[in-house]
């Protein structure tokens, strides 16, 4: 290996204006940086990108001039959006150009201040306190976290890096806290991680089920499709909150929190007792459903109502319904995900359409509708809970494909997944994990119980922060910041809810000296000294090349996909695409239409389980259920992007406030617009009062994008899929005169 391998690569990435290889690393902190070197591929006119928001997977044209992008507009022909775009879509450049860039290098200094140093030191220190604290304290002392918000070619190349190169045991990513348990829900029935449906199916049901779903604020653009629904479809909401999607419904049912998953056994008693069923299907294509019916016999509608809050004549017309119609959907996000009891909820309904045959036909499936841009391609290839490719660690087989692929000796591959997010913290307050590497996440804002996720942080030995922004509360805390490239600053590829690939592209140049995620990588593997193994890792698109082979012969298999070229004029495309196979751009890819699932007997599984009361009790002196989600369709999780966006600001409510319905605030001589004290067994926030019918008696709201939302949040998680119960808490409401903060 050369004495300068980081030197030569990034001579080899970026070039001066007069064409000569230009050397950056030794350059002193700002002024001319890595990220603005000019580049030669960015023509006038208009280009096609997928957004970097939601998981919807919109196309958005952006406009060239003089090889800036100026401007955006919806994509027209893009399959997805069909030339409509929620408020961030609009915005999405405006958080490229915010003051607060991450454009350099800082590493705190023996003041406890961030300084600005050269790229050179901070991959150095890097790696020496890292080494260092894996020498001292063995593999496992160092983990990693990252996001669903990268590109699959990054997101492998993260967790390809961390435990093939630097042997890091455990890592995982933030789509634990949002798609973790529908995972672990279609792997027990489905075989794998594959919702079903195709956005198409928006617009072809008869019956569609949202459950703590609100696709009206958090997926706009995939409640315009049911709203171009012609076929006069009943529309049912199951969700404690009078959401905006449960306004326009015909039917909502108030369900208590945390009673969906009695609801919906309900729904099967009485689905079984009336033999409204798809015998057929349930004999030919499904395992377990016995037992299930023998379960649910233990559900009926006059006990269940009295605890989850519904009418017995409800939950018998909702299974009528049900029965009548000829394709129901069932739809779900972070209402069932952010459960104690998630997992068997969210397999609650898949049940509920293999018993009545809805699945695999136009208009029906169990489907869940995932949240960041990318978490589909988290969840496939972070290396996190699966191996690389949705393989599995222990299984000899997939092992010798990705060292085959990769060129990895087996030795340097893991047996088993690492930690899960939450036990990344435990390990921390126990000091097994004493160093941290953070990628395009911001835990110290959005994990469960925040103060003592900051604590942990903050007795961390070294955390490194890799971001956009010098001032979220995670980099704030960071002993080391790695400036890094956003979206629209990079290529790569992007997997929707539908399983749709779609391509991101470079129409910005990264200020200053930020890099892309993929670059920042190729330098850390060099001065690692792990740069042979990912010697072939040469460009995004080299990488995309290796990860098709690695989801040949995988229920993902999109080996039959071009490159991005391909991928672009088609609009994106759905998986699998097997080699060889023929795709017409914009086709419908649903699957199961003909009845194999991915299990080993290709029959799905009915999963069940008796349902647990929530970890945390509400009674005196906490007698209320905090609920949280998304505010408004114009915020964005911590509000790291959109809150740079002038537009977006004034979209969004005016000041963070806490919804209560207004007899509880009458008994409490709260009024509207009153400060009020939110405060749980683990802290207290202060907040503007909003009176609205729409939170039942006994619950308050508060927006996730509120700062201090998660010092109230409990810490328990669902046992099978570790993802975190943001959805309940108990909490005590107070008036106060006005504000104790600034």
């Amino acid at each position: 290996m050369s004495k300068h391998p980081i030197r030569e690569r990034v001579g080899a990435m970026w070039h001066a204006r007069d064409g000569k290889l230009t050397q950056l690393l030794d350059r002193k902190p700002g002024g001319f940086g890595l990220g603005q070197v000019p580049r030669d591929r960015a023509p006038d006119g208009t280009t096609t990108l997928v957004c970097g928001f939601c998981s919807t997977g919109c196309g958005l044209s952006v406009h060239m001039r003089d090889g800036v992008a100026v401007n955006l507009t919806p994509a027209v022909d893009y399959p997805v959006n069909h030339g409509m775009a929620c408020p961030k879509g609009w915005e999405a450049l405006a958080p490229l150009a915010a003051p607060d860039r991450a454009t350099v290098p800082l590493l705190r200094n023996s003041a406890g201040v961030l300084e600005e140093v050269r790229w050179t030191a901070a991959l150095d220190r890097f790696v020496r306190r890292f080494q260092a604290l894996q020498a001292a304290h063995g593999p496992q002392a160092v983990a990693f976290l990252g996001t669903g918000q990268l590109p699959v070619e990054e997101l492998a190349f993260l967790g390809a890096l961390a435990k093939f190169g630097m042997g890091m045991v455990h890592g995982d990513a933030n789509t634990r806290q949002c798609m973790a348990t529908s995972v672990v829900a279609y792997k027990e029935t489905f075989g794998f991680d594959a919702p079903p449906y195709t956005y198409a199916d928006l617009e072809e049901s008869d019956v569609l089920v949202f459950v703590g779903a609100n696709p009206c604020i958090a997926h706009p653009i995939l409640w315009e499709r049911v709203v171009r629904n012609r076929r006069q479809p009943e529309i049912v909401v199951i969700d404690p909150r009078r959401t905006e999607t449960a306004q326009a419904a015909t039917r909502h049912l108030a369900v208590r929190p945390q009673g969906d998953l009695e609801l919906l056994y309900a729904v099967a008693h009485v689905l079984v007792r009336e033999g409204w069923i798809d015998r057929a299907f349930i004999a030919a294509h499904t395992r377990g459903f016995d037992g299930f019916a023998t379960h649910v016999a233990g559900y009926p509608p006059a006990e269940v109502a009295v605890r989850c809050g519904i009418a017995v004549e409800d939950i018998e017309s909702l299974a009528r319904l049900i029965h009548s119609r000829e394709r129901v959907s069932f739809w779900w996000t972070m209402g069932v995900n952010q459960s104690h009891q998630g997992v068997r909820t969210a397999q609650a309904l898949i049940a509920l359409a293999l018993m009545t045959g809805n699945i695999g036909r136009p208009g029906t499936g169990a489907n869940s509708i995932t949240g960041q841009c990318n978490a589909m391609g988290s969840r496939l290839f972070s290396n996190t809970s699966n191996l690389i490719g949705g393989h599995g660690f222990d299984d000899p087989a997939a092992r010798a494909k990705v060292t085959a692929v990769l060129g990895v000796d087996d030795a340097r591959i893991p047996t088993r997944p690492g930690l899960a997010y939450d036990q990344i913290f435990e390990a921390i307050a126990r000091g097994d994990v004493r160093g941290l590497w953070i990628v395009g996440t911001n835990p110290a804002h959005s994990w469960i119980n925040q103060r003592d996720a900051r604590e942990l942080l903050a007795r961390l030995d070294f955390l490194v922060v890799q971001d956009m922004y010098t001032t979220t509360e995670t980099a704030k805390l960071a002993h080391l910041v790695l400036p890094a490239a956003g979206w629209g600053e990079k290529d790569g590829v992007f997997i929707n809810s539908e399983r749709r690939l779609g391509v991101i592209k470079q129409v910005a140049r990264a200020p200053g000296q930020a890099l892309s995620d993929f670059r920042i990588f190729q330098l850390l593997a060099d001065a690692w000294g792990c740069g042979d193994l990912f010697a072939r890792w040469r460009s995004p698109e080299v990488v995309f090349a290796l990860l098709k082979e690695l989801s040949r012969g995988q229920p993902c298999d999109f080996s039959g996909v071009g490159g991005y070229r391909e991928l672009d004029a088609d609009g994106g495309v759905q998986w699998p695409v097997r080699a060889g196979e023929q795709v017409t751009a914009g086709a419908e890819r649903r699957l199961f239409a003909d009845g194999r699932f991915f299990t080993p007997d290709g029959r799905a599984r009915f999963v069940f389980e008796a349902p647990r009361p929530p970890a945390e009790s509400v009674r005196t002196p906490y007698p209320f259920t905090l609920l949280t989600g998304r505010g408004s369709a114009s915020q964005w999780h911590t509000e790291t992007r959109t809150g740079k966006s002038e537009v977006l600001r004034k979209l969004a409510p005016a000041a963070d406030h806490v919804e209560i319905n207004p007899d509880d605030a009458a008994l409490l001589h709260i009024g509207p617009t009153d400060w009020v004290r939110v405060s749980s067994r683990r802290g207290a926030i202060e907040l503007r009062a909003f009176l609205t019918r729409g939170v039942p008696r006994g619950s308050v709201f508060a927006a996730m994008h509120v700062v201090e939302t998660n010092v109230l949040t409990f810490p328990s998680f669902d046992p099978y899929s570790r993802q975190p119960a943001y959805k309940h808490c108990a909490v005590a409401l107070e008036r106060i005169d006005g504000p104790s903060r600034g």
